[in-house]
């Protein structure tokens, strides 16, 4: 059986999913690469509104997330915390 992700994990593969898009996706792309609920997608990534690590644009198409410097700095952050608990055999 598999262990339920903690929260810090699920903003890093939100925000890790755009990143692999070259920092801009859709939300049914975050969707499936997070796999997430639909409500409990929404209710990360207005977070990561608020809290100014992701930004929402609306053209034509439709909407798409993009990463903010403070984004790409979690993701950065985020790797070398997951390096040192590793490298001490936390993890």
């Amino acid at each position: 059986m598999s262990k339920k992700r903690e929260r810090l994990e699920v903003i890093y593969d939100i925000l890790k999913a755009i990143q692999e898009k070259n920092g801009k996706i859709k939300p049914t792309h975050i969707l499936y690469k997070s796999n997430l609920s639909h409500q409990m997608m929404n209710e990360y990534l207005k977070e990561l509104i608020d809290g100014n690590f992701v930004i929402e644009k609306q053209d034509k198409k439709g909407k798409t997330y993009e990463l903010t410097q403070k984004g790409f700095d979690y993701l950065n952050k985020y790797k070398v915390i997951v390096e040192f608990v590793e490298s001490f055999g936390l993890s």
